[in-house]
């Protein structure tokens, strides 16, 4: 498959590449500028190559674009078969998720180029009933990027011409390692039998990437998690 990712120097986005890679497929890394795509995986058992200023870093297409700017988006993703955005912006941009899935939306409905969002955690709804980000004793410091991404994913549900889907992550997303193993969910968040809600990174990239290759979702929201 011919997959654009934005948001491909971030944490997600970095592993994202790596398992598209790894899997043979042909990947477009996007990023806003192209200095910060020189940390990118030069292959998936290898090291890192420094000096990218854009062209082909180790079997990546990379480029420079922004997620917000319309015609940045139609130039990364003409002539693809797939678009996973795992954008993440800086603290006090964090309305750049909503304005990112509005022109990635529009552009994929243009193009007929399917979509898939990482998203957050919080707008699961949890035992008991609510949100996860309702809870007691959720991190105050995640309530606006929880609140972005709650508008991030009703922008997607308000778009009936994309074909999109929308991950929402466990509880605890962390760097780990790729056991190719997880639960797949809808809306609700899913835990272990010690009430845990967590997955690594890298086996969000997995599922990502088996949502690409086999789709299950269309138009819909769901959740993967040990």
């Amino acid at each position: 498959m011919r997959i654009t990712v934005f948001g491909a120097t971030g944490n997600v986005g970095r592993r994202v590449v790596a398992e598209a890679v790894s899997r043979r497929h042909e990947v477009t890394a996007v990023a806003r500028t192209a200095v910060r795509l020189a940390g990118l995986p030069d292959r998936v058992h290898g090291g890192v190559h420094g000096g990218v200023h854009g062209g082909v870093h180790g079997g990546v297409h990379v480029r420079a674009g922004d997620a917000t700017d319309v015609d940045d988006v139609v130039a990364s993703i003409a002539g693809q078969d797939l678009v996973i955005t795992a954008t993440c912006p800086a603290p006090g941009h964090e309305g750049e998720l909503v304005s990112a899935a509005t022109t990635l939306l529009a552009a994929c409905a243009k193009t007929g180029v399917r979509l898939l969002l990482v998203g957050g955690a919080g707008s699961l709804t949890v035992e008991g009933g609510g949100r996860l980000m309702d809870r007691p004793g959720y991190p105050s410091f995640l309530l606006p990027i929880a609140s972005a991404c709650v508008a991030q994913l009703a922008a997607c549900r308000a778009d009936t011409t994309a074909d999109w889907a929308y991950l929402s992550p466990a509880d605890l997303l962390v760097p780990g390692a790729r056991t190719g193993r997880y639960r797949v969910g809808a809306d609700e968040l899913l835990v272990d039998a010690d009430g845990e809600s967590r997955i690594s990174m890298e086996d969000l990239a997995v599922a990502l990437l088996d949502e690409a290759e086999r789709p299950r979702h269309h138009r819909t929201r769901f959740t993967v998690a040990y």
